[in-house]
């Protein structure tokens, strides 16, 4: 199998539990594959939304929520980021030139910066989704797919692999500028519909809720709200730069879908400060190397979309 579908099956198996393989690959269906990432956690970060919310309403606690949902990310991944994530900074926190820390980073056993590193991941991932208030299930959704857009970014032409074999080997170097463009295009407009889902209906978080709203549904539709009570204002619109500023800092979707895309912005940042100290501490980037940037890039995305919403 060749094409998109080879791309899709690599995409999926490299990135997910699901044992898929294409037939064949080389660097072209790897670029592709890489160019598709985002995509597939976009559909890991809808799983664990389900997770977040049929816990939160079954048990009525947004913690068991979080923990459960965080907990399926996991393992729809094989943890296999998170044991990137520990790998890189027991390479980083070795303190051995670019060899030595790769040798580390080879290691099947995990050290005392690798435990602290997930421990502070996961803490800081469950505590942002186990917040009441937020939009949990948007913002879960949005970190799973800024984190393997990450991986695209990582992957894009003139970053070298630290390696010459392994999974960096592969994928590095294999996407065009132009295709990691339009991923974060595409991400970015999921994005934006994630927050117009968020705004106009009750949230899943509402469920997550053991105490104040009694029914989610009881939450009002922005189109049903009145001018007057979004704007303070009793008259007609204020045409005024001010007034349209005041109305436009009121909508509920401008609100999310700022907040989401900064939290996106946020994570790319992160993971492309990361990268860029990888391949200067280590050559390249590894397949550890792509995990530790999933990791950073959701866990930054999370804490950002908790602040800002």
């Amino acid at each position: 199998m060749s094409g998109p579908g080879a791309a899709w099956r690599l995409a999926v198996g490299t990135l997910t539990v699901f044992p898929v393989r294409p037939v064949e690959v080389d660097r072209a269906v790897a670029g592709r594959a890489m160019s598709l990432a985002p995509f597939v956690g976009l559909l890991l970060g809808l799983a664990a939304a389900v997770v977040l919310a049929v816990a939160g309403a079954v048990s009525g606690s947004p913690l068991l929520g979080a923990v459960l949902a965080v907990a399926a990310l996991a393992w729809l991944t094989r943890a296999l980021h998170l044991d990137g994530l520990a790998d890189l900074a027991d390479g980083f926190g070795s303190g051995r030139p670019a060899d030595g820390a790769l040798e580390v980073m080879k290691r099947s056993d995990i050290g005392p910066f690798g435990v602290v590193t997930i421990v502070i991941a996961l803490l800081v991932q469950v505590a942002a989704l186990s917040r009441d208030g937020t939009a949990a299930w948007a913002a879960l959704v949005t970190a799973a797919a800024t984190g393997r857009l990450a991986v695209t970014w990582a992957c894009r032409g003139g970053v070298p692999a630290a390696r010459p074999t392994g999974l960096g080997a592969l994928v590095a170097g294999t996407v065009r500028r132009g295709a990691a463009i339009g991923a974060t295009l595409a991400t970015a407009a999921v994005v934006a519909v994630l927050a117009l889902a968020e705004a106009a209906g009750p949230s899943l978080l509402d469920y997550c809720r053991p105490s104040g709203l009694s029914n989610p549904f009881d939450r009002p539709h922005p189109a049903l709200v009145t001018y007057s009570e979004v704007t303070g204002y009793t008259s007609g619109p204020d045409v005024r730069p001010a007034g349209v500023l005041h109305h436009l800092a009121a909508d509920p979707y401008l609100i999310t879908v700022a907040g989401l895309l900064l939290a996106m912005a946020a994570g790319l940042g992160a993971a492309a400060l990361l990268r860029r100290r990888a391949v200067r501490r280590l050559g390249g980037v590894t397949g550890d190397v792509l995990g530790a940037l999933v990791e950073t890039a959701t866990t930054v995305t999370l804490l950002t979309a908790v602040l800002l919403m």
